[in-house]
């Protein structure tokens, strides 16, 4: 008789296989903050926006923008960890989690698409950039990722661990371009932004994935209405909470201090910071 009754799920997915082989320990350096941020501004930036473009601008394009200056404006931060030395990187470029659903709807998976640039890039060219790399995601055509997906489902879970080290350590450690195995370069920039409002949920905290050596996971919540004071005086505000992780080995309160106010300055003031509306 069991400890506990178990029984193997019937399939599992790339994402959750790479899960499995990333975390062998609780052990990790991370550190957790929220930053709420008024969003009226945000909101009617995005409906100007899609108005005068007729392109489908979202909290997420306007977070991964945020973040991108954000990036730009603490160089510090836009670093990797190689042979315990620190590496700035030299361009700017994020990461946004897509969920890719199978073509019955019954499963989903987690992808990666990239901004490259994202901090020169305008919003236009941003949507560009995701809209083409997730349409081909969904569709099944980005052969690096699809060939990156089979080469894992190859590997036995008991070998995972070591797979996903070895691969980190010739990755970035190394540095070494991949692609001929089936690795896309450079997969996940800087930062990685996921949107869990969409999941509904307004505070959630994503891990530190250590074989991507991205150090800093950004998720947006839900927008809500909330009450709030502005001079003194109690008021209904839209309000977002900005959910990080980071990795403090070299990332500090400083640090912290500088992206969040970029943050907050981008995402409360976006007709002044990002792409001009007017004609």
């Amino acid at each position: 008789m069991p400890n506990v009754p178990l029984h193997p799920p019937r399939r599992t997915s790339p994402f959750r296989k790479v899960a499995i082989g990333t975390w062998s320990t609780t052990y990790d350096p991370q550190v957790y903050g929220t930053l709420g941020v008024r969003m009226e501004q945000t909101e009617a930036y995005i409906k100007a926006f899609r108005e005068k473009t007729g392109k489908r601008l979202t909290v997420t394009h306007m977070v991964t923008a945020a973040v991108a200056r954000a990036l730009a404006a603490c160089p510090e931060a836009n670093a990797i960890l190689r042979w315990n030395k620190i590496y700035l990187r030299k361009d700017v470029d994020i990461s946004v989690l897509v969920v890719v659903p199978s073509e019955d709807g019954s499963k989903v998976d987690l992808s990666s698409a990239v901004v490259r640039k994202a901090d020169q890039c305008s919003l236009l060219e941003q949507i560009e950039q995701l809209d083409k790399q997730v349409g081909s995601i969904k569709r099944g055509e980005d052969e690096a990722m699809k060939k990156s997906k089979d080469t894992i489902m190859m590997v036995p879970f008991m070998l995972m661990n070591f797979f996903m080290k070895m691969l980190a350590f010739l990755m970035y450690d190394l540095n070494l371009d991949m692609r001929w195995a089936g690795m896309p370069k450079n997969a996940f920039g800087g930062a990685c932004v996921t949107n869990i409002g969409s999941l509904g949920l307004d505070t959630a905290y994503v891990p530190v994935v250590p074989y991507t050596r991205v150090p800093i996971w950004i998720a947006p919540g839900e927008i809500a209405d909330e009450a709030v004071v502005e001079d003194g005086v109690v008021v209904p505000g839209r309000i977002m909470r900005i959910n990080a992780t980071f990795d403090h080995r070299f990332i500090d309160g400083y640090h912290a201090m500088v992206l969040s106010k970029t943050l907050r300055k981008v995402l409360e003031n976006p007709f002044e910071e990002l792409d001009s509306l007017e004609d």
